[in-house]
C-alpha cells in the first residue's frame, strides 16, 4: 500500500461519514467503548501518530505527544480533524524512501504504514456506521448501509479478515472470506506481514 490508498481511505470516510454529522454522535461506535465522536478524534490521533513517526522515524518508541480533539467539537469538526490528520502521512508517504524505518513494535516500513493507515480509518468507519445503525432501528427508523466497497486494483480482505488482524477482541472469520472480486482461503493470509508482525498479531 501507498499515499493513495490513505488518501482514497481519508476520501472514502469523507464520503460515508460527512452526510451523517447531523445525527447524535454520542452512541456507541459499535462494539467500541468509546462514542462516534470519540472515534472519529481517535482516527485522526493515530493518524498524526503515524505522520510523526514517519517525520521522525525514531528506533524504539512512539514520539510523546497526543492529539487533543476539544469536548466541544461537533461530530462535523471531529471528522474535519480526523481527515486533516489523514492528510499527513499521506503527504509523509508520497515523499518517503522506501528503505525508511521506524517504531511501531518494532521496525516498520512506509508501506507498513499505510497498511495500518488505511485499517485505522476503514476498520472505525465500520464501528462508526454501525452505531449510528443501530440508532437509527432503534428510533424506528431503516438503517443505512455501512461501509460501500472502492473498485480496487487488486484483492483485499473483507471487514471481517480485517477484524481479525487487528487482535484481541475481534472475532476470527471462517476459513474462506469473501474479498473484492472473489475468494480467499484465510490461511493465504498467514504469509502476510506488516511491520514485521504476521497478520494474526497486528494492533495498530
Amino acid at each position: 500500500m501507498h499515499h493513495q490508498d490513505v488518501q482514497a481511505a481519508v476520501a472514502q470516510m469523507l464520503e460515508v461519514l460527512r452526510p451523517r454529522t447531523d445525527e447524535d454522535w454520542t452512541v456507541p461506535a459499535g462494539p467500541l467503548e468509546w462514542n462516534c465522536r470519540q472515534t472519529a478524534s481517535h482516527i485522526g490521533h493515530d493518524l498524526l501518530a503515524y505522520a510523526g513517526q514517519l517525520a521522525a522515524r525514531p528506533a524504539d518508541a512512539y514520539l510523546l505527544f497526543d492529539l487533543r480533539v476539544r469536548p466541544t467539537a461537533s461530530p462535523a469538526e471531529a471528522l474535519q480533524v480526523a481527515a486533516a490528520c489523514g492528510g499527513l502521512p499521506g503527504s509523509a508517504l508520497a515523499t518517503a524512501d522506501p528503505s525508511l524505518r521506524a517504531w511501531h513494535r518494532g521496525p516498520c516500513d512506509p508501506t507498513g504504514f499505510a497498511a495500518m493507515g488505511v485499517a485505522e480509518i476503514l476498520l472505525h468507519i465500520h464501528d462508526i456506521t454501525r452505531g449510528l445503525a443501530a440508532a437509527d432501528t432503534a428510533m424506528g427508523g431503516r438503517a443505512r448501509p455501512a461501509v460501500p466497497r472502492r473498485p480496487a486494483r487488486r484483492a483485499r480482505p473483507s471487514v471481517a479478515v480485517v477484524h481479525w488482524t487487528r487482535g484481541p477482541g475481534r472475532s476470527a472469520p471462517p476459513d474462506v472470506v469473501d474479498v473484492e472480486g472473489g475468494t480467499a482461503r484465510l490461511s493465504a493470509l498467514n504469509s502476510v506481514n506488516l511491520c514485521g508482525q504476521s497478520t494474526g498479531a497486528v494492533v495498530g
